[in-house]
């Protein structure tokens, strides 16, 4: 497995490229916050919010629907809200029954529930417009110099970095498996539930073990090399002028939203 299935960085010259990843970091973070806080059926705001979206998006030099074509991933985790459309008080605007139950969605739960669909679904668009053109390094940096605790950090770090041992270890077992696993045209392969539950249970301790092991002689390696618990980065740094520029931009427009949303 490739590191692209992981890494969703992708590599351009543009503005929002070129800018600093604290700005980055901060203003999505601002953004996201922002967003939250906006009061329910806030049209007008959700739509500035979108249009700030899809601003930084063309920004990025990455196409407007960008964005657009990979958020629908946080649909399914949406419905989790679903209880609000029942469990608020307000106007009955459908009713059904449900095995022994009988559920009414009110007016006042339907709104709630539709805007939190429309946060969650902005939200992520901008998540993944700052993984998208920001390096992971340059991440953990911004994090770094925003002052967040270096044990989460470096957890952070090494989660991400053994995501990648952990996914070669996986094809290598799923590789020596088929290779041990020839059967006759026209026939399945092993043997019956019972045999592939201990298979899978074998593949799971040797994952484990193969795992820890590649990991420790990753980290000899990296104190070989001069680790210390800080990621270092060839990128520097450093805050310009159109740093703060867009950074002023970005934080009046998201004041606007606000005052839209509040009036």
């Amino acid at each position: 497995m490739h590191s692209d299935a992981f890494d969703r960085y992708h590599h351009h010259d543009s503005a929002l490229h070129r800018l600093d990843p604290r700005i980055k970091v901060v203003v999505a973070i601002a953004f996201i916050i922002s967003n939250a806080l906006l009061p329910d059926g806030a049209w007008m705001a959700f739509g500035l919010a979108w249009l700030f979206v899809l601003l930084a998006s063309a920004l990025s030099d990455l196409g407007l629907g960008y964005t657009f074509r990979r958020s629908f991933i946080v649909l399914p985790f949406a419905l989790v809200a679903v209880t609000v459309l029942f469990s608020i008080p307000g106007k009955p605007v459908s009713q059904f029954h449900f095995m022994m139950w009988d559920f009414t969605v009110t007016d006042a739960g339907l709104l709630r529930f539709v805007s939190i669909v429309i946060r969650s679904w902005i939200s992520v668009q901008i998540a993944i417009l700052l993984v998208a053109v920001t390096r992971f390094p340059d991440l953990i940096h911004a994090f770094e110099h925003l002052r967040v605790p270096a044990i989460l950090t470096t957890i952070i770090a090494f989660l991400y970095r053994y995501l990648f041992v952990l996914s070669d270890e996986v094809i290598r077992l799923l590789r020596a498996r088929q290779s041990r696993s020839a059967a006759a045209a026209g026939q399945r392969s092993g043997g019956g539930v019972l045999w592939r539950a201990r298979v899978s249970g074998n593949m799971a301790g040797q994952l484990f073990l193969r795992s820890y092991e590649r990991s420790d002689r990753i980290y000899n390696a990296m104190l070989a090399r001069g680790y210390a618990g800080q990621l270092l980065t060839l990128n520097p740094h450093e805050l310009h002028g159109r740093d703060w520029a867009y950074a002023v931009a970005a934080f009046l427009f998201i004041l606007a939203m606000q005052f839209v949303g509040r009036f």
